[in-house]
This record gives structure tokens, sequence and C-alpha cells, in this order.
């Protein structure tokens, strides 16, 4: 008969009403599968740590947002934002639902030509365009959001160089009372930069401006900051229309929405206090349709939301290597998975949760990853159950932004999985291996090592 581990007695303090200053207590539930299938058996499979991401949600999710805007708005379009997560298996989810593409740089609009889509429905953001992609996008057809003058009159420049007339928007920067503004893209409202710029495109001739842009932040807690952006655009919107009876065929409205995430510092979770998509679409709907803009000239709304469509859709799948008491007397726990792939984890309090039963036992424990540096925290405090070595542990809300700025840095990558519609496990990226970090190398002959080159002292 197998001995039982002992448990020391514990008294266990209940909070009631609001948070106190350290916020809320953390009662992680035991999550012991992910969309059915057991965590044990992906880790068995494809070892650990391991990214899982979910067709199904990624899908539900893209139709709840469609419906909260097409609901209220009559023409709404999506364009799926690469940076937040560009892999093809996932980007080509949102492409089949019917979103376009936005890219900020030459690799992501590469990326998504070779993913198959219309360079017509391709959204190229961002202040680094070269000369030769500008050249490309706009013989492709492209959607061109410039971001500077420079870039304004290097456009203006190459026009007569490129098959067709350069279809182009300008991103506005403007104040909608969130602070800190985001004001070092694009071209400030308030001060006339933008309608600088819209006089220099349409006096030009040799550009065809097709929409305005504006993006105001990341993470925006208040919907109605859109709201304002939405009525700013529409009065550049109606003053083109009045000045060179030009009329704008789209806005876009960017994205920085909010997911379910909790930010650190936050006393209540995300999921309780984060605006929905109906929030948003509400602010943003009714300040187009109440502004001037003629009924049959409402633009088509374009949203750049990526955080909110992809973050929940996806987990972390970690394990325990080990356990110590810190000089203060807290628990530390060390999982193998290290701030390197989990880079939110410097913004989010994310959501911790067991993999399998565990001791009624639990104390705020300090949580770290592998990596040989200090800032490998993943949570400074989350209250935790006693986890034993190889214990797992799942971690949530992760499929924005970590897939595309984690590091190779002192760990290799792990594996990422799909679970696909029909509950079957698809690999969509194979783990790194030590030769794909060196077929990029190069070693002069001199320097290359040879058993008897080796000397030792």
């Amino acid at each position: 008969m197998e001995k039982k581990q002992y448990e020391r007695p514990h008294i266990i303090k209940l909070n009631t009403g609001m948070p106190a200053k350290f916020g809320m207590m953390n009662d992680s539930f035991l999550m012991t599968h992910i969309e059915g299938i057991p965590v044990k058996d992906l880790i068995n499979e494809h070892g650990s740590p391991l990214f899982v991401i979910s067709e199904q949600v990624i899908r539900n999710t893209f139709r709840k947002a469609y419906k909260a805007f097409n609901t209220r708005y009559p023409k709404v379009q999506f364009a799926w934002s690469y940076k937040t997560n560009y892999l093809t298996a996932v980007s080509n989810i949102f492409h089949q639902e019917g979103a376009w593409a936005e890219v900020v740089s030459g690799f992501e609009y590469d990326k998504a030509i070779a993913n198959g889509i219309d360079p017509k429905k391709i959204i190229f953001n961002g202040p680094g365009k070269s000369e030769e992609e500008l050249i490309t996008a706009a013989n492709n057809g492209s959607l061109i959001h410039i971001d500077h003058p420079d870039e304004l009159y290097q456009l203006i420049n190459l026009a007569e160089a490129t098959l067709q007339k350069p279809k182009v928007a300008i991103r506005v920067n403007m104040d909608t009372g969130i602070y800190p503004m985001w004001d070092r893209f694009g071209f400030n409202y308030e001060n006339g930069q933008a309608w600088d710029a819209l006089n220099k495109i349409m006096n030009s001739g040799k550009l065809e401006l097709m929409g305005l842009h504006t993006h105001i932040g990341t993470f925006i807690m208040s919907a109605n900051a859109y709201g304002i952006a939405a009525a700013k655009l529409a009065e550049l919107t109606v003053g083109l229309y009045t000045k060179y009876n030009h009329t704008i065929k789209y806005l876009d409205l960017g994205g920085g929405f909010a997911s379910k995430n909790t930010l650190k510092g936050s006393y209540l979770p995300g999921s309780d206090t984060n605006p929905g998509f109906d929030d948003y679409a509400e602010a943003i709907s009714t300040a187009l349709l109440n502004s001037p803009i003629k009924p049959e000239n409402l633009p088509i709304l374009v949203l750049e939301t990526g955080r909110a469509l992809i973050d929940d859709a996806a987990w972390l799948i970690s394990s325990v290597i080990g356990n110590k008491r810190l000089p203060s007397g807290r628990r530390a726990t060390i999982i193998d998975a290290g701030v390197n792939i989990l880079f939110t984890s410097f913004w989010y309090q994310h959501q911790i949760t067991p993999a399998q039963g565990h001791s009624q036992y639990r104390e705020d424990t300090s949580l770290y990853g592998p990596l040989c540096m200090n800032i490998d925290c993943i949570r400074e405090s989350v209250n935790l159950p006693q986890l034993n070595k190889g214990d797992k542990l799942v971690i949530h809300n992760v499929g924005a932004y970590n897939i595309t700025q984690w590091m190779q840095f002192i760990t290799l990558r792990p594996r990422v999985v799909l679970i696909d519609k029909d509950s079957q496990i698809r690999i969509i990226r194979e783990r790194e291996k030590l030769d794909n970090i060196q077929m990029q190398e190069q070693v002069p002959e001199s320097l290359i090592l040879h058993s008897d080159s080796v000397v030792f002292p």
C-alpha cells in the first residue's frame, strides 16, 4: 500500500468584499484537459514547454467580433494583424473567415503574399517601408498607409516609376484622452499636420487617396476613446468631400482592443473589467453614424484588432523543474518556460492553472522560468498549491505577441500545436534544434576546431 504524502495543518484566510491593496486571491482551478485533450498526453507527445492553440476558439471569437460590428454598422472589414501572431496556420484561419492582411514590414508583406492573399487586400502600415517595398506594394495595388512626410514625398517621387497610381491612406495621431498619447506614428490631427498631408496628396495628382487610418494605442480600456477617434476621422472625411469633392472609401480604426488578460497592478481580473467587442463597436459605430457623413458616402469600417482575437485561444503548458525557499521565506517554483518565450509576462498577470490533482494547501508563490537571468519571472506572486518536480501548469491567454516576439535565448523555442475544429492535433511549428540556429552561421576556416587544436591548460 502506497504511503500518503504528509500535509501539515494549515489555516486559510477567507477574503470577502472588495480586494485589498494586493489585489484578489488567485484561486486557480484544476485544468487537466484542453479542448477535451489531456494535458499529460499533449506533453508526452509533443514535449514541454508547449504552445497549444484552438482553431475553434479563434473562429468563434472572430465571428463574435464581426457580429458586434456588423449589427451596428453596414460596411465592416477586419484585417488580421500579422505582427500579433504570424504563424501561417493561424493567419489562414482568419483569412478563411474573411479577414484581409495588415502588415508592418516587408517580411510580413511577403508572408501574406506567400499565404495566397490578394495583394489588393493587404494593408501596408509602419514607418520603415523601403523604396523597393513601396514600389512592389504600389504595383500590386496594395493599400499603403503613409506614416511620415518623407514617406509621402518618396511615394510622390516614385509614383511615375510605378505601373499604376499608388493607393494610399494617411495615419493620423490624435488626442483621444488616452495617456500617454501615441504620437510617434502618423500625422497629428490637432496641429494641422494631417490636413497638410492630405492637401499635398490631393494637389499632387499622383496618389489615389483611399482612406484614413488611426491607431490610438495598445490595450485600450476605454471604448469611448475610439468614439472620439472615429468622430475626428469623420470630420476629416467630410472636409475632404467639401473641399475636393473627394469621397473616402474606408476609415481604418486600427487595433488596440483589450483581451481578457489582466494587466499588472490591476485589482480586478481583466475578464470582469475590460471592454468587450460590443463596447468598442457601439462607440465607433455611433460616432460614425452620427457624423455629418452622408449615408450614401459612408466609408467601409476597417478594423485591425489582433490581441483581442487571438489571446484567449492559446495556452502554454509548462513543467515544474524544482522548488526552493527564498531568504524571505517565500516559496519559489521554477518551471521550464521562461520570459524568452512568454514575453507578455512582463505586462500581464497571466492566469496559472495546475494540470493535475493537487494538495489543498496553498500559498503565495514566485514563479520563475529556467533562464539564468534575474528578470526571468513569470509571476511575482501567484497563489498555488504545493507542486512537485514534473507537475504541469497551464498558462492562459498567451496567443498574442509571444510567438512573434519570442527569442532564442539560452533555451530553444518549443513546438506549437493547433487543435483543429475536428479536435485533431496538428503541429504548426516544429520545435527548434541546434541546426536551426547554426545554419545561418559561417565560421572562418582558421576558427574550425579539430581534435588536435583544442588546448587545455
